[in-house]
């Protein structure tokens, strides 16, 4: 009879090993930026992943820009947009570090996108950086907003790193690379090119941490 228990265990054990398991649900948070180059420097989030409560797939990214380029904007609220971060764009742009949030920490995210997508760009109030700061927040991460850093895209977002020890993945590679090395990182769901983005407009002389 003993023996027959312990074939049968033996046997249940080799079935389960045999079961496929799920993969854990999980929504990735990155911080990205942009500082030099032919483009408009930038800071955005990419978020990738599974929502633990429905299964849903998650796979966007957001950055808040103004609509237009004018030189009002360097004086006065102008109109403005959040923007869906095209692939291009992020090729040469760099992550600078990722963590996971939870599916309530995800809507949060969502719903600030939907507050700000009619809301105005100032400079020194309300930027690509003040945007991504509040993203921060609300994923559960310490940030100051530090003036001397928030019309600086790089500065700002790397700034974090040390105000979160232990809770962040610190990456420090642009999209082309980050995508080779984890497949599951890249993002999708998102455009190749946005046509008429002021991000894709072609700029000389620009400042190299010019917030847009």
């Amino acid at each position: 009879m003993a023996r027959l228990a312990k074939t049968i265990g033996l046997a249940l054990a080799l079935l389960l090993t045999l079961v496929p398991v799920a993969a854990e649900a999980k929504v990735r948070l990155f911080f990205w930026s942009r500082d030099s180059g032919k483009y408009f420097p930038h800071a955005f989030v990419t978020l990738k992943g599974t929502l633990d409560a429905t299964g849903a797939p998650v796979d966007t990214s957001y950055g808040f820009t103004l609509n237009s380029v004018s030189p009002i904007a360097l004086f006065a609220a102008v109109p403005a947009h959040v923007d869906i971060t095209s692939k291009q764009y992020m090729r040469p742009s760099t992550a600078q570090f990722e963590l996971e949030i939870s599916d309530a920490q995800y809507q949060a995210i969502v719903d600030q996108a939907a507050d700000w997508n009619d809301a105005r760009w100032s400079l020194n109030k309300r930027n690509c950086v003040h945007f991504v700061a509040e993203v921060a927040r609300r994923a559960g991460l310490t940030v100051v907003e530090d003036r001397k850093l928030m019309k600086k895209p790089r500065s700002f977002t790397l700034s974090l790193i040390p105000l979160n020890p232990g809770r962040v993945t610190v990456i420090g590679l642009t999209g082309e690379q980050l995508w080779a090395k984890d497949p599951s990182a890249e993002n999708h769901n998102v455009p190749e090119k946005t046509k008429g983005s002021v991000l894709e407009n072609e700029i000389r002389g620009l400042p190299a941490e010019d917030a847009r």
